[in-house]
């Protein structure tokens, strides 16, 4: 299969105009050359670790199975807003033998309609059928839209699955409050999650869901699958991610040892990447599978919408510090390192390319509102427009960027080794020039997009994807994040932009073009005053969790000017408040005890 080459359409790469419809599929023109399962652990390379299948990354299915050792199952079950209606996603194994329904009703005991959907799935590595539990993986994943239905209105389903599976209970949704109506509403904001150091952030997440938060609105770094590597590579003084918490040599003369096979001890934070699997799996769709079924009490009960980051683009980032990814990935030996880094974009399984688990995963409204599937869309919820967009592909100097921005010369597809690990996209139409923003649909939905806001119904915008525009921690991408997109957001007023990447929370004064502070505009160290077309509001959001751990200031570095509250040393969410069509409150939850770490009001005037 081809996608994103398909990009020889605007060969010569300059400026030669085109229409280039990209696919989301995965290029393959190139052989993969690693190991057929990729394994983040040297002492045990087998799928179901020791046979027992890593029993400290156990997770409940979203549906008990009915026997012992069941044949298939209901793993996953997530809940997204589409127009006049909801999406249920579930996953199994293999399948239903059908096309996918979910029965609903008004009441939980009348679910007398039944909605049918259609179902996806990718060639994952390693496949479902090599695992002896499989309740711990999904490969086929099911879409069923429920429309029609009147907004701001509680509804009961149930999904009956098939193919051997069980039944799942009678659950529950809420649809969207129409947009203009007045009651205040509070949602959960989050970036950069994954497992490790995100269980107090779960926890109250969980909570805010029983206090009736509407929907939770999660801006990228989902699961951290891709660092399913952290336990090959050699510990560092930056990096304390290791085999074992020393190196990547086999203890003594190789044997498995035995802590191997021990659980951890109730409340003790696991060793990355060790042999005790830390909060990872050692396999990077094993890592997906854990963390949905891991957020199914939430997922399950309100719309959970999502935006891509840099860590659901491709297996991997970059190599090891002696290149152990190469020599594992490129030359198929373990434990091993290389001369020299070749990692490429078919360096990964063609399984784990081009946002492929990201894709199958989640179903959001983009291709509903005029889009891209779950990759930029916007809804309306009360007072409130929300716009989801992709901070990782689809503009110029993009972060995971087009094979054109490979070419040399007259090229019309790069060569392997011209390509980079990361590369994606674009997912939408690119009508020119590729170094030219305005010819890239995403930045063309967006203005279509702002610009159609009605501001007497919905007189709050909020926008999010995975990046910020600005930081205490500055960054080429920002200022490419800048170039593409701030003008837009200026000019049709965005009340606020939420983001992550950076992993803190940070909290910044408005700021107009250039990060220019506007003072005007500062009420007091809680309170800003919104003045739209002139300043925005920047929220970094990064404090989920996550293996990497918090970013943190070098020694005798100060925040800077533009910065007003740095947290980096707490984890948790951030919850918004949409008080009325005037107030809207912000508060950032510490997940150790659900304390308040920091707070803002925002006026409209």
């Amino acid at each position: 299969m081809k996608s994103h080459s398909a990009l020889s359409a605007v060969a010569a790469a300059a400026g030669l105009a085109a229409v280039v419809n990209a696919l989301p599929t995965v290029d393959t023109r190139y052989p993969y050359t690693g190991p057929a399962i990729p394994f983040g652990d040297w002492v045990d390379q087998t799928v179901n670790g020791n046979g027992k299948g890593f029993p400290r990354l156990q997770e409940p299915p979203a549906v008990q199975p009915s026997s012992a050792n069941p044949t298939n199952n209901i793993n996953v079950i997530s809940l997204a807003y589409v127009p006049s209606g909801i999406n249920v996603h579930f996953q199994t194994p293999f399948g239903i033998g059908a096309d996918p329904c979910v029965k609903w009703g008004k009441h939980p005991k009348k679910l007398d309609n039944l909605a049918k959907g259609y179902t996806t799935t990718y060639d994952r590595t390693p496949p479902c059928s090599a695992f002896a539990a499989v309740t711990q993986c999904s490969q086929f994943f099911h879409e069923v839209q429920i429309t029609g239905l009147k907004p701001g209105e509680t509804y009961y389903y149930q999904v009956p699955g098939g193919n051997g599976t069980a039944p799942s209970g009678v659950l529950s949704f809420t649809t969207a409050a129409p947009a203009g109506d007045k009651k205040s509403f509070s949602i959960a904001v989050l970036n950069d999650m994954g497992y490790t150091d995100a269980g107090g952030t779960h926890s109250q997440l969980l909570k805010a869901v029983d206090d009736g938060v509407a929907f939770a609105w999660h801006g990228g770094d989902i699961s951290y699958a891709d660092d399913w590597y952290s336990g090959i590579l050699p510990c560092a003084s930056d990096w304390p991610v290791c085999y074992n918490g020393t190196s990547t040599a086999l203890p003594g003369s190789g044997a498995i040892p035995v802590e191997y096979d021990t659980p951890l001890p109730q409340g003790e934070i696991a060793n990355q990447g060790g042999p005790q699997g830390g909060d990872m799996s050692t396999i990077y769709e094993s890592n997906w599978d854990l963390w949905q079924q891991w957020m199914g009490n939430i997922t399950n009960r309100i719309p959970y919408m999502v935006n891509p980051g840099n860590h659901e683009a491709t297996c991997a980032e970059f190599d090891g510090p002696n290149n152990e990814l190469t020599a594992y990935l490129v030359d198929g030996k373990a434990n091993a390192t290389a001369a020299n880094s070749t990692l490429n974009y078919y360096s990964c399984p063609a399984s784990q390319r081009n946002f492929t688990a990201y894709r199958h995963r989640f179903r959001m409204p983009g291709d509903d509102v005029g889009g891209r599937s779950n990759f930029w869309y916007s809804f309306d919820y009360g007072l409130a427009h929300f716009v989801s967009f992709d901070g990782e592909t689809d503009y110029y100097q993009s972060p995971e960027y087009p094979f054109v921005a490979d070419l040399k010369g007259n090229e019309t597809e790069p060569t392997a080794s011209q390509t980079y690990i990361t590369d994606s996209g674009p997912f939408g139409f690119i009508n020119g020039s590729y170094k030219d923003n305005k010819a890239y649909e995403q930045i063309q939905w967006l203005q279509k997009d702002l610009a159609s806001v009605d501001r007497s119904k919905t007189p709050w915008v909020f926008a999010m994807s995975h990046r910020p525009m600005y930081s205490t921690e500055t960054s080429s991408y920002q200022g490419h994040m800048r170039n593409a997109f701030e003008a837009l957001f200026l000019q049709y007023g965005v009340d606020a932009y939420f983001s992550g990447h950076i992993h803190r929370y940070e909290r910044l004064y408005p700021l107009g073009a250039n990060s220019t502070i506007d003072w005007d505009s500062v009420v007091d160290a809680h309170t800003y005053k919104v003045n739209e077309g002139k300043s925005i509001t920047h929220l970094i959001n990064g404090m989920a969790g996550n293996i990497e751990s918090h970013s943190v200031l070098n020694a005798g570095q100060s925040p800077a000017n533009i910065t007003a509250v740095l947290d980096q040393s707490h984890y948790g969410f951030s919850k918004l408040t949409v008080v009325d069509a005037k107030t809207a409150k912000w508060e950032f939850i510490k997940g150790e005890d659900g304390s308040v770490g920091d707070y803002l009001t925002l006026l409209k005037p």
